[in-house]
């Protein structure tokens, strides 16, 4: 049929593409990984990368979880993670993770001031966060070996997160899932809902995709509030409509 032929089509470019990709390697004292991505800022991806890994942590008290901040312009994990100073070096000069609520951090916000700005390009960026992957001293271990993907409703960021989502599948690393953010605004006087940025354009592109949705989380004043304090709404409101 057409869409087989179609299909083995999209299967035999993802192959030419990925010859390209430099060869995988294993980070050291890491056993698995999970990695929240988007093709768009402002979506959600380190408050959900934040309460997922705190979420892991809670449900398992034997399993160690770690989290790195791959965002080199923009690190936010140490306001929400309430975490300030510089990592300490090892006797073989390896930088030890920061730690709160049991989970261990690293990110490039704990190697620059925190109001500077990061206007590093191409191999730079690329050099920045190698060194955050080989360079620490890691002895956690993720629960899961997938991607998740974060958008908003709105059709501005399913066109990324569409993008991200091809990207995985070509260069082979599964995808767990999608997570809807910002989904639904309740007032919380009268408790009408409004879909500001529309409504279930995550579900739609998952279905289309064939990928699971793996939650739905609201616009909610919580979220807010908790991240900017440091005290994300997993730990400080576990019950939370959040």
């Amino acid at each position: 049929s057409s869409s087989s032929g179609n299909e083995a089509l999209r299967e035999k470019r993802a192959r030419i593409l990925s010859r390209g990709l430099p060869k995988q390697k294993p980070i050291e004292g890491v056993k698995q990984v999970v990695v929240v991505a988007s093709g768009k800022g402002g979506v959600g991806k380190s408050t959900t990368a934040v309460n997922i890994a705190l979420a892991l942590a809670a449900n398992d008290s034997a399993k160690e979880v770690g989290l790195l901040d791959a965002d080199i312009y923009g690190p936010s994990i140490p306001k929400m993670m309430n975490l300030k100073g510089n990592p300490e070096l090892t006797p073989k000069n390896l930088m030890r993770p920061l730690k709160n609520y049991g989970i261990a951090c690293m990110s490039m916000g704990f190697l620059i001031e925190e109001t500077a700005p990061v206007v590093w390009r191409g191999l730079m960026v690329m050099s920045a966060v190698e060194k955050l992957l080989r360079q620490v001293r890691l002895s956690y271990v993720f629960l899961l070996q997938r991607a998740v993907i974060v958008s908003t409703p709105q059709d501005v960021a399913l066109l990324d997160a569409h993008k991200g989502a091809e990207m995985f599948r070509k260069v082979h690393v599964p995808v767990l899932g999608l997570v809807q953010n910002m989904s639904v605004f309740q007032c919380p006087k009268c408790k009408h809902e409004t879909h500001i940025f529309g409504s279930d354009g995550v579900k739609d592109l998952a279905k289309t995709l064939g990928l699971d949705i793996l939650g739905d989380i609201p616009l909610h004043i919580n979220i807010r509030e908790t991240c900017d304090s440091g005290q994300p709404v997993v730990v400080s409101q576990p019950q939370s409509d959040a």
